[in-house]
Order: structure tokens, then C-alpha cells, then sequence
């Protein structure tokens, strides 16, 4: 199988050094070699041991040897017209553009289906985590009813210093640039978008129907205080960013959102860049899927068990994907019953929260002398809001989290 790679940047490099380095391993597993034969990027590499470089997407387009591409360029511009002339052309597609499935998946999916070849993502969701091919294969006899996950390596880590470092939002955010782990512009991190377009992926694999990623509520980290990492452990918790959803009747809710999840939650002992996916299903219970999320190597691993599952089934399309979406399938997020924690700026003792089904808590030291938090009963977004009109209305609301009690 002659294969060629667009974009050499982090994953891409490391997608050629598995293949190159693996040659024999990987002809026992396919059954026959795999030769890189094309690379696309802007840039040049003269350093590199490849010399099959090129800035022409019509080289690999053109090119009736290329049975299968590998897309780790990420966005949608060109990707997306570049993944669709591919497989339009009959050209096996792997990627690891969570961007791009998220946004175009249903119809790249659609197209691989009518030209009976594939298009396989399993790097777009958790690096170099298995999660997608244990949806569409293993837990296939499943009724799948809920996915959380921590999906974002770069939240989680800045997350874990403020929690056991008590760095502040800013620092944590300042030591992940400086070790790697966040971009120079962090926002598709920091505010969630990133975990949004996963946690689409994983809805509309799972429940079998698409799930627009802008359509889900999505709310980062950038709110987040080591006041509230605070009462949160007084509580018994810690906060996480995760990504979530739940398969409902006629439907679905989604959502992304800083969460509090009591210590012994199976998600709550994830940390640093690590992430973890929890999937509940019918028939077996609890599933839960761990390890790096990012990285080289991690990443390009994934997307190099996906080549390898083409080459063994390269003239086999893959069962996999989802029907299009529907009006009023994802439900209104504020239908969705939690319970809340609201830090509040004022005197505990004339709070009118102190009576059955509430926590009202108070730390010591001078920065909490005004101060305290209460932890709701459970109730619907909708009621919540009710809530905080009626009785937080003569209060300074200085943050506000869900909790996640499952």
C-alpha cells in the first residue's frame, strides 16, 4: 500500500517515524508492506530522511498508486475540499482533524459509503486513546445511554496545578505554554471549543444520530479560582472540565462545562495531561478508557492502527458513522437536572439556603471573611435560573459550577 501524509507538523513526523521505524511489524500485521510515497507541506525539510516532499495536493490527488492519505493537517481550510477530492477519487482518508469530523464528518462519511472505501478518526478523539473503534466494534450490542470525559490535556493539566499546586488560572496557564502543552493562543483550549467538537464526535458515533458541535452549550476555564478549587475540596471534590452527554427520549443533551466531581467519581483521580473517557451503556455498565490525549507519538499511533485497519480491509468499507441530524434532537441544555455550587459574596448566617437539601459552607482565613458557598439540591437549569433570581438576588455571585453526582 503506497500512502502519502498531508502536514508534517507534530503528528505527521510521528506517523513517519512509526511507519518507517515498524516496517516489519507492520507487514506482519497488514500482510504487506506500507510505503510513504508523497508528503504535502508548505515547508521544507532537508533534514528529513523522506525525500518525497511536495507543495502540489495535485501530486497525491493525481497520483493512481496513492490508495490511502493520511490528514493530520488540522482546521477545515483545505482539509475539508482536500479530504472530499480524496475520497471522491477513491482514495482511503485517515485523520486525526477532530475540527473537520466534528463539521463535515456526516458527509465525508456518506461519500467513503457510496465509493465503498474509508474514512477512519480514531485520533480525533483522545490522541492516542482507543474510544472510537470500542464504539463502532466492541460496544457495538450496547445501548449506549451516557459518555463524560476529560478530553482536553491542556485544561486538565492547568486544572491539576491549581488544584495541588494552588497556581492561579494564569500561572497554570503560563507553565503549560511553557512546557508545551498549550498553545501560544490557548482559546480553543481554555474555553472548551476543543472538547466541544469531541464530545460531538463521540455523541453522534455513540447515539447514531449527528450532533452539531456549535449547537452544544459550551463554558471554559477561564472563570475558574482557587477560591472555588477550595470549597470544592472542602465538599470532598475537585473540578474538571469535561465533556458530556446523554442519550434521552427523542433525543439528546450535550454539554461542556467546569464540573465538580466528589473524590471517589472515576474521573475526579485523572491529572496532569492524561484524559479519560467514562461510557455507560445498558448492557454492560461502566467503561472507562484512559491515557495520554495528545502528543507525537500517542496521536500518530492512532492514526497509524487506523492505516493498518484499511490495509487489512482496503477493499471493505468499515461500518461506521451516523444518520443526519434532526430538528429538536439535542435537547435544551437547561432541561437537565443537576445539583449547583454558587460562591456568594455576604454573611452565611442570614443566608436563607441553610435547610433541607442544601450545603452552605464557610472557610477560614481573612480572603473568605465575606464569603460562602452553597451547594444546591438538585434541579434543572431552568430552575436554577428561578433560584438565582428570586433568592441569590441580594447576593454578589462570584462563581457558580455544576456538580456531577454519577
Amino acid at each position: 500500500m503506497k500512502i502519502a501524509i498531508m502536514g508534517y507538523g507534530v503528528v505527521g513526523s510521528g506517523v513517519g517515524e512509526i511507519i518507517s521505524s515498524s516496517q516489519e511489524s507492520l507487514k506482519k500485521r497488514c500482510g504487506e508492506e506500507i510505503e510513504i510515497v508523497s508528503i504535502l507541506d508548505l515547508r521544507d525539510f532537508p533534514d528529513s530522511s523522506f525525500k518525497c516532499f511536495t507543495k502540489d495536493f495535485n501530486d497525491i490527488l493525481s497520483n493512481d498508486e496513492i490508495g490511502l492519505v493520511v490528514e493530520v493537517m488540522g482546521g477545515t481550510k483545505p482539509a475539508y475540499e482536500f479530504t472530499k477530492q480524496l475520497l471522491l477519487a477513491g482514495k482511503h482518508v485517515v485523520t486525526s482533524n477532530k475540527e473537520l469530523v466534528a463539521k463535515h464528518g456526516t458527509e465525508l462519511l456518506k461519500i467513503a459509503r457510496e465509493k465503498n472505501i474509508n474514512y477512519l478518526f480514531e485520533a480525533s478523539v483522545g490522541g492516542g486513546i482507543p474510544i472510537i473503534r470500542p464504539l463502532y466494534s466492541s460496544l457495538v450490542s450496547n445501548e449506549l445511554t451516557d459518555i463524560i470525559g476529560i478530553l482536553n490535556g491542556t485544561t486538565n493539566y492547568i486544572l491539576t496545578q491549581m488544584i495541588k499546586e494552588g497556581a492561579s488560572f494564569e500561572e497554570a496557564l503560563a507553565g503549560a505554554q511553557a512546557n508545551g502543552y498549550a498553545e501560544k493562543d490557548p482559546t480553543a483550549d481554555v474555553e472548551g471549543y476543543d472538547t466541544c467538537r469531541k464530545i460531538a464526535i463521540l455523541t453522534s458515533l455513540a447515539f447514531g444520530k449527528y450532533v452539531n458541535s456549535e449547537d452544544i452549550e459550551t463554558e471554559g476555564i477561564t472563570s475558574i479560582t482557587l477560591e472555588d478549587v477550595e470549597y470544592a475540596a472542602e465538599f470532598g471534590g475537585v473540578i474538571k472540565l469535561v465533556g458530556m452527554s446523554k442519550r434521552v427520549e427523542n433525543g439528546a443533551f450535550a454539554r461542556v462545562c467546569p464540573v465538580i466531581l466528589k473524590k471517589d467519581h472515576p474521573l475526579a483521580g485523572i491529572d496532569d495531561v492524561f484524559n479519560g473517557i467514562l461510557v455507560k451503556g445498558e448492557a454492560l455498565g461502566d467503561v472507562m478508557f484512559y491515557g495520554r490525549g495528545a502528543g507525537s507519538l500517542p496521536t500518530a499511533s492512532a492514526v497509524v492502527s487506523d492505516v493498518i485497519d484499511i490495509v487489512k480491509h482496503k477493499d471493505t468499507h468499515i461500518i461506521l458513522g451516523w444518520t443526519d441530524g434532526e430538528e429538536g434532537y439535542l435537547k435544551d441544555p437547561d432541561e437537565q437536572s443537576f445539583r449547583y455550587y454558587v460562591r456568594l459574596c455576604g454573611s452565611s448566617d442570614s443566608a436563607s439556603m441553610c435547610r433541607e437539601g442544601f450545603n452552605v459552607i464557610t472557610l477560614d482565613g481573612e480572603k473568605y471573611a465575606n464569603e460562602f458557598a452553597v451547594f444546591t439540591p438538585e434541579m434543572t437549569g431552568k430552575e436554577f435560573n428561578e433560584f438565582k433570581r428570586t433568592e441569590l438576588a441580594g447576593y454578589d455571585i462570584r462563581g457558580c459550577i455544576r456538580l456531577v453526582t454519577e
